[in-house]
């Protein structure tokens, strides 16, 4: 199945510690670029998490962001170890005595190392819910991009279709194109009106004609058609393989406008350069 590049999916969890809420945002990119933002309890577990995005997205800028929301009935309530605050007042006291200047700011005393508690947590369930939480997170982001990808492959079968019906119609053409160009150039031959070999005429209005002849571009234009269109079906990343297809295209394209001896070639090529401008647009959001 065809994936877009740009999604975004957001899942949530409750946990003793808070409610543990994940989002995953992309947009286009060449390669897999993976930027996390994680609250320090999640810190250990980045390598884990990256691994499992990886897994699951080949292409496309993606930011992954965890937040740990406290619980409605607030924080809990700040555990002191009060031996240790009272010796660190103490050591306060003595110091303000020393220098003059008793008054000193209380908040300060917290800040010392150890003296407010940390209330203990268990690591390994948090970690088992970050990792859950992706997951969720994940098979919804995988399913909007999913959805998103078949979206734009219906866009591009269109244009598809459409560089096909231009290529039917150049070759039906191509008869009267070829009849024209030779009545035109044995009409200037005629007006010259001098002596000339029929064999070497007839040489050089074949060698004319073969400088002028498109039926290779048509045919590769087809071969292109059909790999593009396997491509789209082969159910696995495609951006980078259509990106290359489209340079072919834009290359046959350029060809049969360069051999444009007729108004009708020449509006075909650019109505084709139109349709493949079209459909690369697209690939560029495509995984």
């Amino acid at each position: 199945m065809l994936h877009s590049m740009t999604a975004f999916a957001s899942a949530e969890v409750a946990t003793p510690a808070g409610a543990l809420g994940c989002e995953l945002r992309s947009v286009n990119h060449r390669y897999l670029e993976l930027q996390l933002r994680l609250p320090d309890e999640l810190r250990a577990l980045e390598s884990s998490l990256r691994e499992r995005v990886a897994a699951r997205v080949a292409r496309g800028k993606v930011d992954l962001t965890m937040r740990l929301r406290p619980t409605a009935g607030g924080p809990p309530p700040l555990e002191v170890d009060e031996a240790l605050l009272e010796r660190v007042l103490d050591r306060a006291n003595a110091i303000a005595a020393r220098v003059g200047n008793p008054q000193f700011d209380p908040l300060a005393l917290l800040a010392w190392p150890g003296v407010v508690r940390e209330p203990e947590r268990d690591g390994a369930a948090l970690h088992a819910a970050a990792l859950a939480v992706l997951s969720s997170a994940l098979d919804d982001f995988a399913a909007t991009r999913a959805r998103e990808g078949e979206r734009l492959k219906v866009f591009m079968v269109e244009r598809l279709d459409a560089i096909s019906a231009l290529v039917a119609q150049l070759r039906a053409w191509m008869p009267e194109i070829r009849a024209g160009l030779r009545a035109r150039l044995e009409a200037r031959l005629a007006d010259l009106k001098l002596p000339l070999d029929p064999g070497r005429v007839e040489q050089e209005l074949v060698l004319g004609l073969s400088k002028l002849d498109v039926d290779e571009e048509l045919d590769r234009l087809e071969s292109h058609v059909a790999e593009a269109r396997a491509t789209l079906g082969r159910g696995e990343a495609a951006g980078r393989r259509l990106d290359f297809l489209l340079q072919e295209f834009n290359r046959e394209a350029n060809t049969l406008g360069s051999k444009s001896v007729d108004a009708r070639t020449s509006q075909a090529s650019v109505e084709l350069k139109v349709l493949i401008e079209q459909v690369r647009e697209q690939v560029q959001n495509i995984e």
